[in-house]
């Protein structure tokens, strides 16, 4: 299983009234981390795009287990750890030194656009073993 770090800081904006990070925020860092995880596996979304391949999230969810303040340094840690037919489960691990301030997982699936549409395609076998490490038989 391939995994990838991106390291950030808890910005100002990011925080609540109470002085911790709202949890909506999670949910950003996670898809920031996983168009990184594409960039180091590349596979860049934004050059997927331009090739009418899309990744859009198709159901996404997290468990918070401890607070984060402004300045936190914080890293997220992101595995693909299921590929399917047409889609595959990213799961993100935030931390704050060794202690996990949340957990989430995002199920992405893989898309053409094709006439104005989106339809769901098979993930190429070469990008499904690019996914999880695999060489190709």
């Amino acid at each position: 299983m391939r995994t990838n770090v991106v390291r950030a800081k808890v910005q100002w904006g990011e925080t609540d009234a109470a002085g911790i990070v709202f949890y909506p925020n999670y949910f950003h860092w996670f898809d920031n981390a996983a168009h990184a995880f594409f960039r180091a596996l590349g596979l860049p979304l934004a050059d997927l795009m331009k090739q009418g391949i899309f990744t859009p999230i198709l159901s996404a969810g997290s468990d918070f287990k401890a607070p984060l303040k402004y300045d936190d340094d914080i890293t997220i840690t992101s595995a693909i750890t299921e590929v399917r037919n047409k889609s595959f489960r990213i799961e993100h691990t935030v931390r704050c030194g060794d202690v996990i301030t949340g957990a989430g997982w995002e199920w992405r699936g893989w898309v053409i656009k094709e006439s104005g549409q989106l339809r769901a395609v098979a993930i190429p076998d070469d990008v499904r073993c690019t996914m999880m490490g695999t060489q190709r038989s």
